[in-house]
């Protein structure tokens, strides 16, 4: 049944080490087979890693710790805008069209998380800080996802009228 409404905002309980709920709901998207306490050390271990290099960057502009980085990271990340494929008069268009919140959320953490596993020689905790840091600071694979993206939308923004 589409669209029903579920509970699961309410029952996501924030994450034990900073009590912040969207940081719970990352860890839940590591997740992989049901195996959360992993998923746990792989995100926190990622989030030490960003804590002893934000203490070695001396840039006043930096974030103070890894949750603010974290954050930082998904802010940037996230799409404003993408296209959906529309069916009008026997044709296809890539039509532009605003994203909602909850997905913009979903597809920063998705894309943050498919660059961090893409890469591949060292441990997961290390390529996850490497593409959070990389994230705040505007660069990496998920900001290059997110830039085309955008671009995307830009080059097909004559079938805006499509969206309905």
């Amino acid at each position: 049944m589409a669209g029903r409404i579920t509970k699961s905002e309410q029952q996501l309980r924030p994450d034990p080490r900073f009590g912040d709920k969207v940081l719970a709901k990352f860890i839940n998207c590591v997740m992989q087979d049901g195996k959360k306490s992993r998923a746990l050390r792989v995100v926190y271990d990622a989030l030490d890693t960003i804590e002893t290099r934000l203490k070695k960057e001396n840039n006043p502009e930096a974030p103070k710790s890894s949750i603010e980085l974290f954050r930082m990271a998904i802010d940037n990340v996230r799409p404003t805008v993408e296209v959906r494929s529309k069916r009008v008069g026997g044709a296809n268009y890539q039509v532009p069209m605003q994203v909602n919140q909850r997905r913009r959320q979903s597809l920063a953490f998705r894309w943050i998380i498919q660059a961090s596993r893409a890469e591949r020689g060292k441990p997961m905790s290390q390529r996850l800080a490497k593409e959070l840091y990389d994230a705040a600071r505007g660069e990496g694979k998920a900001m290059g996802t997110r830039e085309n993206t955008h671009r995307m939308a830009e080059a097909n923004k004559a079938f805006a009228h499509f969206a309905w």
